[in-house]
């Protein structure tokens, strides 16, 4: 049996590999976009992150014919509405880099009073070809920094304050930022759903 992970990002993947764990692994093939052959990447125009999520994982599933995982995350920040909400890994522009996206953002709550409350907001879905059959959210509440402070993680990590722990989510391990993160609740909560319904054995 096979699971597609239905990234190219190689910082999502690797956390979501870890995820899923060594038991699950053993139990399960699990491959991701970068094994498997080209096939025209969906359109993420939805207006929720659900939305997004739903439709990536539809359409790796339904092209691959195969059980595949996907999600849609990113920052939502108070004072700027929700935004950048859905459209985080583009807020500088289309193919932006981490570095712009976060000057931009930097950007944009210049005019606003500290402290930049914020949430990093995410929801997975599972799919068979043409169906969705699990879907789970995560989310994690924390503050943006004027500056960004560590050297692991990716997208908005360096500028993503968690106050508990008194650090950014990109100055936590792999495995603390799991354990705490939005896309780690919403992958646990995903994989405990599919086990239930039977869909994947571990």
């Amino acid at each position: 049996m096979k699971l597609l992970i239905a990234s190219k990002n190689r910082g999502k993947v690797v956390e979501i590999r870890a995820l899923l764990g060594v038991a699950l692994q053993k139990a399960v093939e699990v491959v991701t976009l970068a094994e498997m052959s080209n096939v025209a990447q969906p359109r993420e125009d939805g207006k929720t992150f659900a939305e997004n999520a739903r439709m990536k994982a539809i359409h790796y599933a339904t092209a691959h014919k195969i059980l595949c995982i996907a999600d849609d995350s990113g920052l939502a920040v108070e004072a700027l509405g929700g935004l950048p909400g859905v459209r985080s890994a583009r807020y500088a522009g289309e193919g932006a880099s981490d570095g712009a996206n976060n000057a931009h953002l930097l950007h944009e709550l210049a005019p606003f009073a500290r402290p930049w409350k914020a949430g990093f907001v995410c929801v997975a879905a599972a799919a068979l070809p043409h169906r969705v059959v699990a879907e789970a959210m995560g989310k994690l509440e924390g503050e943006i920094l004027p500056e960004g402070r560590g050297r692991d993680g990716f997208g908005y990590d360096p500028l993503f304050f968690v106050s508990s722990l008194g650090k950014t989510m990109a100055e936590l391990s792999t495995e603390q930022k799991n354990r705490i993160s939005h896309r780690g609740q919403a992958l646990r909560a995903l994989i405990a759903e599919m086990k239930t319904a039977g869909l994947i054995l571990a």
